[in-house]
């Protein structure tokens, strides 16, 4: 095997966490609407809005074997992130009431789960993400190399 087929490889692998984390997150994000019954918040439908493509993209991009699609996961990604930071900060910081008040059901501020005290759902979506992000950002510093 030369080098640029075993760099291709790991490039693959990548991807394949990429899109199993996101896969975990939209299932679990399933889970907790459709199984438990949680109604999700206006916040929790932004974050959807930008987890759920991921599925897709990086299916394709991983079965294609085409890394190049980390130019499109990674801005969904990034401002899922900044949701899921907001989300978090207006359930776990006193007086963050946020720019604009979740007008339709279930406030924002609410936590269906809190898990030692500090992992919420905006939380584990904020790993997701993260998670997401740094293996897009190893994509593009190997790409540069």
């Amino acid at each position: 095997m030369n080098k640029v087929q075993h760099q291709t490889d790991k490039n693959i692998w990548i991807l394949y966490f990429a899109w199993f984390v996101s896969l975990v997150a939209t299932s679990g994000s399933l889970y907790f609407s459709e199984i438990r019954g949680f109604i999700p918040c206006d916040l929790c439908w932004f974050q959807r809005i930008f987890m759920y493509p991921l599925v897709v993209i990086l299916g394709i991009g991983t079965f294609q074997s085409d890394t190049s699609v980390k130019k499109y996961v990674l801005p969904l990604s990034v401002v899922g992130s900044i949701i899921s930071i907001f989300h978090y900060l207006e359930q776990k910081v006193p007086g963050f009431g946020g720019i604009k008040p979740c007008v339709s059901g279930v406030p924002c501020s609410a936590e269906y789960i809190n898990w030692f005290g500090f992992i919420t759902i905006p939380f584990l979506a904020l790993i997701a993400f993260t998670l997401i992000n740094i293996c897009m950002i190893i994509l593009f510093i190997k790409k540069s190399k």
